[in-house]
């Protein structure tokens, strides 16, 4: 973990405990190449760790193809699917510029005759895409506020299924959240650009909408979110350099305004005084936090 997980995880623990809520741990080993048992065994003892305790699961989507089959049958049965057989490269070239971190999917495969489906599917296996409606889907974010997206214009047809036969993170974690409960969805600003596409799935397979909060991004500096080769904002830097849990999540919270003072507390010590009506507040237009 580094500085931004710890952040995006503090946030979800005190929104959900501060409204009585239950956190839900999910592993999202959706790539069964990248998800070693090593990483789940230190991610639980990292939280545990740090006080961001979590009260159902820990969940496995490496478990949970049966359900994102059925799922996908259901979409397929609607007239919903069908094969792509673009490239990273095609992409790029055909997709749309878009203000978000995505580019808008040209439709390239959308129309694709039988016989050509055919005669691509014996070059190369095809992914499988969603062909999204001509419709606005809106969300009000408990941080960000109002926010809207024209689903064919500014995301267009998705992916549901890649190429290797994996089941693609939109259509998991709508199955996934439904199944286990989830009603109030806390993560990164990044992600609120895909919120829409989660909001269509929801419709398509009668599942229901979460509410959403999309908190902001710590970064190591303008538009450079945090990642692990920030060596100086993983957890062991940040032990060494803060000495104990208590210390590491103080900063955190100093740096976000969540306490007036750079004080090492636990979760709990922060909770006594959190409130979710003062987030909008907090963060206002602000979806960057300047690590430091």
């Amino acid at each position: 973990m580094h500085a931004g997980n710890i952040f995006a995880a503090l946030m979800a623990w005190l929104i959900s405990k501060s409204q009585d809520g239950s956190i839900v741990l999910r592993i999202e080993d959706l790539d069964r190449q990248r998800s070693k048992q090593h990483f789940i065994d230190d991610v639980q003892r990292d939280f545990e760790s740090l006080g961001l305790t979590w009260d159902k699961g820990p969940y496995f989507q490496s478990t949970r193809d049966e359900a994102y089959q059925e799922a996908f049958d259901r979409l397929e049965s609607q007239g919903l699917l069908y094969p792509c057989f673009c490239s990273r490269a095609d992409l790029h070239a055909a997709s749309a510029p878009h203000r978000g971190e995505k580019l808008v999917y040209a439709g390239t495969c959308r129309n694709l005759a039988p016989d050509q489906v055919i005669a691509k599917c014996l070059e190369k296996d095809p992914a499988v895409r969603v062909i999204v409606p001509s419709k606005t889907f809106e969300i009000e974010d408990l941080v960000q506020g109002h926010y809207a997206q024209r689903l064919d214009e500014e995301c267009g047809d998705f992916l549901v299924r890649r190429s290797d036969g994996a089941f693609a993170y939109q259509l998991a974690v709508v199955v996934d959240d439904a199944a286990q409960g989830v009603n109030s969805v806390v993560r990164g600003v990044d992600l609120l650009c895909s919120t829409p596409q989660q909001l269509f799935l929801q419709e398509a397979l009668d599942l229901p909408h979460p509410e959403y909060a999309h908190v902001p991004l710590l970064v190591a500096e303008k538009d450079r979110r945090l990642s692990k080769r920030d060596h100086d904002a993983s957890l062991d830097a940040l032990l060494e350099r803060f000495k104990t849990p208590e210390g590491i999540i103080g900063h955190i919270a100093w740096i976000a305004g969540l306490q007036p003072n750079d004080e090492p507390c636990t979760p709990e010590q922060l909770l006594s005084t959190f409130d979710c009506a003062d987030l909008p507040t907090l963060f206002g237009d602000n979806v960057q936090i300047q690590w430091r």
